[in-house]
């Protein structure tokens, strides 16, 4: 069948269009979980079917999830992210400590533990010549974040986790060469979502607008409003 021979494309309302964007603007990047609680099956498959709908370059599809289920391998991950936590707030120098008062990750006490990785290239040159890599990486981003949407759509928390060293954990969860982990996925329910992202609430940082991103012709962010 011909991309021209398929049935028209469904229309959205309005409200529908509202409740994505307000979807949108709720998704958080979760750090703290309700304790004990689980996802069930039937819905964590739902939330992979909806990260597999994501688009990827030449249709090459380069993610690749490994779910976690041993204690021992998780506690083996949480120990590999402390201790990236502290070379990260060694670097930090003079934020040091005010970055060790952070969480940023719920590795221990997630209902779900998730390891999203980068399959090893499969040689796909279509839209992927000039830039390989970030073009596989770029469709895995868009994976994790249609499974990120639809975990809010499901009232499920979730945060991403880049605090490792990637070989040390492919190697711990037997990846074939050039295959590399990404990112850690700490998913389940919460017992309330951040208001704001947590590291503005935290005065970490804070986020800028959209109209500071967006230029027209050149990239002149000197005539950008904050």
């Amino acid at each position: 069948m011909r991309a021209d021979d398929t049935a028209a494309p469904p229309v959205f309302t309005d409200a529908e269009r509202e409740s994505f964007q307000r979807l949108v603007e709720a998704r958080r990047d979760m750090r703290h979980f309700t304790p004990g609680a689980r996802v069930e099956e039937a819905v964590l498959q739902r939330l992979l079917s909806a990260a597999h709908h994501a688009p990827s370059v030449g249709l090459m599809q380069p993610w690749r999830y490994v779910r976690v289920v041993e204690p021992a391998l998780r506690a083996r991950m949480a120990a590999m992210v402390e201790r990236e936590r502290a070379l990260t707030a060694s670097a930090l120098s003079a934020r040091a400590d005010e970055f060790m008062r952070l969480k940023v990750e719920g590795v221990r006490e997630s209902a779900e533990l998730l390891v999203a990785a980068l399959a090893p290239d499969d040689g796909t040159v279509f839209g992927r010549r000039t830039m390989p890599r970030d073009m596989a990486l770029c469709s895995l981003a868009c994976s994790i974040q249609n499974l990120w949407l639809a975990a809010r759509a499901d009232n499920l928390g979730m945060g991403w986790v880049s605090m490792f060293e990637p070989r040390e954990l492919a190697d711990l969860l037997g990846m074939p060469a050039g295959a590399e982990p990404v990112g850690i996925l700490c998913l389940g329910p919460v017992d309330r979502f951040y208001d704001a992202p947590m590291l503005e609430i935290e005065g970490w940082r804070q986020g800028r607008s959209v109209s500071a991103m967006v230029f027209t012709d050149r990239w002149d962010e000197s005539a950008a409003p904050e």
